[in-house]
């Protein structure tokens, strides 16, 4: 069983703090497991509740301490699995931590969305927050070597990272999984908490973007495209963020005349998920989006490194009118570093207009040969 990152960090707030434990992740991430593994390791009677049957919604939304005493009497800790089922959940949760104040509580939700939304207020200065992502390469390195790392760099960049397909025997189950989560849990949580006027439409718009990882997107483009408003396509972008299945970069300027910025780069936070879209799980070489494979995960591992190493970092991508342009670049402490990743290539001196531009920067090419150092905590 698979150690994750932030597993140690939850446990000793378990232990040492009376807050209540908030897991938020996309679907079959291993959120339940997660949980499951710490309850097996915390001393007292706990209760494990699904926040998708319905015997536990009345109660858990009463807003009534006394019906929640009854629920909960004789446990320890209560697991709610699925929050964000919960109607008005974090005014609920407050009355409960506050109305027991010794009763632990952690509770997962598949959707930043609803979950963030309904908690943020209520629980103000009562959570430790986490979030779960796909299997990082960081969290493979407790069980893997540097060489067995990069046997396993070709099944990231075609199937992913979701914890099941390390367990599931060959490509034909492998593709099975990735088309059964696409098509039953990855919008589930979008069309059900938001009222999407052009839902079909949603499909598409990710299959767009799944052709455009590592190229600025136009949502002027996108929306005639979909024949559907920029604010429409805006909106669909901005749920399909808070829900796990993409994120965002921004380009970095100092300097507004010289530097892109009007247009993000849009990344996914799991390639499997993007390669189903496009119906493209075709060995590397057979393929002829290489470079896009290998920026996407190269951005989406070093995001998950920072995340669970803490590392306060500033993402960005640079790019100037002139065609100068570095995919990767962070800001941390005033330092910016520069990143330009080629999958096999050696990779040069960087930009002349960044060194002229950033002189204090520094700068480093990144390839399949030393990429481990790049994306390891």
């Amino acid at each position: 069983m698979l150690v994750r990152s932030i597993t140690a960090d939850i446990r000793n707030r378990l232990t040492s703090s009376h807050k209540i434990i908030v897991l938020y992740g996309p679907r079959q991430v291993g959120k339940t497991t997660l949980v499951q593994q710490l309850l097996a390791d915390v001393p007292g009677r706990k209760l494990s509740i699904n926040a998708d049957e319905l015997r536990y919604i009345d109660v858990l939304s009463s807003r009534n301490l006394e019906q929640m005493k009854l629920l909960v009497d004789g446990y320890d800790l209560l697991f709610i699995d699925e929050a964000q089922r919960i109607p008005d959940v974090g005014i609920n949760l407050k009355i409960l931590h506050d109305g027991l104040p010794n009763l632990k509580l952690i509770v997962t939700g598949s959707s930043s969305f609803e979950l963030a939304n309904q908690t943020k207020e209520p629980l103000t200065g009562r959570t430790w927050t986490y979030t779960l992502y796909p299997i990082a390469t960081t969290e493979l390195r407790a069980q893997y070597n540097s060489f067995e790392l990069r046997q396993l760099l070709d099944h990231q960049l075609i199937f992913g990272a979701y914890p099941e397909l390390f367990s599931l025997p060959n490509q034909r189950d492998k593709a099975a999984y990735l088309q059964e989560l696409s098509a039953s849990y990855l919008y589930r949580d979008i069309l059900a908490l938001a009222n999407l006027r052009y839902p079909d439409k949603l499909r598409k718009l990710l299959q767009l973007l799944a052709f455009q990882v590592g190229s600025e997107v136009s949502l002027n483009e996108l929306s005639n495209t979909l024949q559907i408003s920029r604010d429409t396509v805006a909106t669909y972008i901005d749920l399909l963020e808070k829900t796990f299945v993409i994120f965002r970069l921004s380009g970095f300027s100092r300097n507004l005349r010289k530097e892109i910025v009007k247009m993000d780069k849009i990344y996914f936070y799991d390639l499997g998920i993007r390669n189903v879209l496009i119906n493209n799980l075709n060995p590397l070489n057979l393929r002829n989006d290489m470079g896009a494979l290998w920026e996407n995960f190269l951005v989406v591992e070093r995001f998950k490194r920072n995340a669970y190493g803490g590392a306060f970092v500033n993402p960005y991508f640079w790019r100037t009118y002139t065609g100068a342009e570095l995919d990767y670049v962070e800001e941390s402490g005033g330092q910016l570093a520069g990143f330009e990743f080629k999958y096999t290539q050696a990779i040069g001196k960087p930009p002349k207009t960044w060194l002229d531009t950033y002189p204090n920067a520094t700068f480093t090419g990144i390839n399949r040969n030393n990429y481990l150092d790049f994306v390891l905590l």
